[in-house]
């Protein structure tokens, strides 16, 4: 699954900026206007922070922060997407890895942070082992996922009318969701495990975090007139949600 993810962000890696940074696909209100925004609010003042971006992609995350911490580094699995954020961000450590073996120091970094990079892992474990280790005493993680409930929804037609209901919540496995050229600018399949909020909980006891805050993603007030639609979708049913941990 691991080789399908990486397979599946090199193909859609140049899309999938330009349709952000140019406002062209959905991925710009489900990043830039509905996800993005909780997460920066999680990650606070970064002011003297080092920080590390896992699942950097292209590095938007990267030249947003670049100048309001002491230093922020990037990894991703994809080469497509880390060629990207290198060319964007110069003279900032980028490297092609992934997050079961980060290749940084123990102890490295203030904050770290992975927005909706967990979905696409079936066990936290050994991610959440080395987030800690690279993590400073009482180091902050702030981290995205789909909303597990809602993350668990499936459509329904009933003569006329469409409706999502809720379905399998308790069955943890792996879904597939079709990126649509709406949304990337090129049609991909997308994977996720779906998870419950008692399995996320728990995987972060286990792993020694304490949960310090959480907010569920709604879209930022300019969403509601360049994508009106989803904002009123995503403004009734949260689709992404952020927590903030503290290594413990």
């Amino acid at each position: 699954m691991k080789e399908d993810i990486k397979s599946m962000y090199n193909k859609l890696a140049k899309a999938y900026y330009e349709s952000r940074k140019n406002m062209t696909g959905t991925s710009y209100f489900y990043n830039e206007l509905l996800e993005m925004p909780a997460m920066i609010r999680m990650l606070g003042d970064l002011k003297d922070k080092k920080v590390l971006d896992i699942g950097c992609g292209p590095g938007i995350y990267i030249e947003k922060i670049k100048d309001r911490c002491k230093q922020v580094k990037g990894i991703d699995i994809s080469e497509g997407e880390v060629k990207i954020a290198r060319t964007n961000n110069p003279g900032i450590e980028i490297v092609v890895g992934n997050a079961e073996n980060l290749p940084f120091r123990n102890c490295e970094f203030d904050v770290v942070f992975a927005s909706l990079v967990l979905g696409h892992l079936d066990s936290w474990d050994r991610t959440l082992g080395e987030i800690r280790r690279v993590l400073k005493k009482n180091g902050i993680f702030c981290f995205s996922i789909h909303n597990p409930v809602t993350g668990a929804l499936v459509s329904r037609k009933w003569f006329f009318r469409k409706f999502d209901v809720v379905k399998n919540y308790f069955e943890e496995k792996w879904n597939k969701r079709i990126w649509s050229e709406e949304i990337v600018g090129v049609k991909a399949e997308s994977f996720h495990h779906h998870k419950t909020y008692e399995t996320v909980i728990k995987s972060l006891i286990k792993n020694s975090f304490e949960i310090i805050d959480y907010e569920d993603c709604r879209p930022d007030f300019e969403a509601k007139k360049l994508f009106p639609e989803k904002y009123e979708e995503t403004m009734n049913i949260p689709k992404f949600c952020v927590w903030k941990v503290r290594k413990k």
